[in-house]
């Protein structure tokens, strides 16, 4: 397994009055990454182009992953597909300008179930066949397409394996995101030995756990599906059974790209730094 640090991880270090793309490409190389996961919303909030990320990244020989963008295929009760299948056709051809061999896509940025009462089988026609399309154009590219889980309409392990199946082309998996399971209060070792098979790539991410129903813990929490309170940590230092999860990985044959996604209130260079060496120990 190769480890990747994904843009998202590096926050506000992005920006050019602080350190800017190219020096967060050098520090990450480095310590020790041998590529980056580039998530579009990080470049749009710093004005960086996928030009300077190409001529940084190939100037460093470091390359690019993966390219990572948001999607919603059921904005206004899926009105939009066409829209967003033509939308999602151009992060195609940025990530092959980039030699991303994968590109990520949302499925939706709404929890339907909640605010109208649609589960995964009233759609589950539109979203598999927009699916497909798109990674039927995205493989005469060269691209992989997947979506990951998260998002709570489709972050339990059997509704992402039915939505995969359901599009039931060789060219379209997973991002596989250890921690996000908890989001569905779901464990995460039994997640990603279950999801392992189709997963193309991995996000390694930690988490602070408390129980739900006592007062909030402030700053920085937020709640699970289930009411429990989570918080983002460095690799290793909070409640998911991350090694455990890498064993899983490693016995179902998983051998690619891991890119460290670090959402902590800790510095976000540090927080990279420590976990990847965590990280790099749980591989071996």
């Amino acid at each position: 397994m190769k480890i990747a640090v994904s843009t998202y991880s590096l926050g506000d270090y992005l920006n050019p009055e602080k350190l800017g793309f190219c020096k967060c490409m050098e520090w990450a190389k480095e310590q020790g990454f041998e590529g980056v996961e580039v998530v579009e919303g990080s470049l749009n909030s710093y004005g960086i182009t996928v030009e300077e990320v190409k001529e940084v990244c190939q100037s460093l020989d470091f390359p690019v992953v993966a390219y990572l963008v948001g999607a919603d295929f059921l904005k206004n009760r899926g009105d939009c597909v066409e829209e967003v299948i033509d939308d999602l056709k151009k992060a195609v051809d940025k990530a092959a300008y980039l030699g991303a061999p994968m590109l990520r896509h949302d499925i939706t940025s709404c929890d339907l179930g909640r605010k109208y009462g649609i589960g995964l089988d009233d759609v589950l026609p539109t979203l598999a066949d927009a699916c497909r399309r798109v990674t039927e154009y995205a493989e005469e590219r060269g691209v992989k397409t997947m979506f990951e889980n998260h998002g709570h309409f489709l972050q339990e392990a059997a509704l992402c394996e039915k939505l995969i199946n359901a599009v039931g082309h060789k060219n379209f998996g997973y991002t596989l995101d250890i921690g996000n399971f908890l989001c569905a209060d779901q464990d995460p070792s039994y997640s990603v030995g279950k999801m392992a098979r189709y997963a193309f790539h991995v996000h390694a991410k930690d988490f602070h756990v408390k129980p739900g129903g006592f007062d909030f813990p402030g700053e920085g929490w937020f709640c699970s599906r289930g009411n429990n309170f989570l918080r983002g940590a460095i690799i290793g230092h909070g409640d998911v059974n991350v090694a455990r999860s890498i064993g899983a990985l490693k016995i179902h044959g998983y051998d690619g790209w891991i890119s460290i996604e670090f959402e902590g209130i800790e510095d976000n260079l540090k927080g990279i730094r420590i976990g990847f060496q965590n990280l790099k120990k749980y591989i071996g």
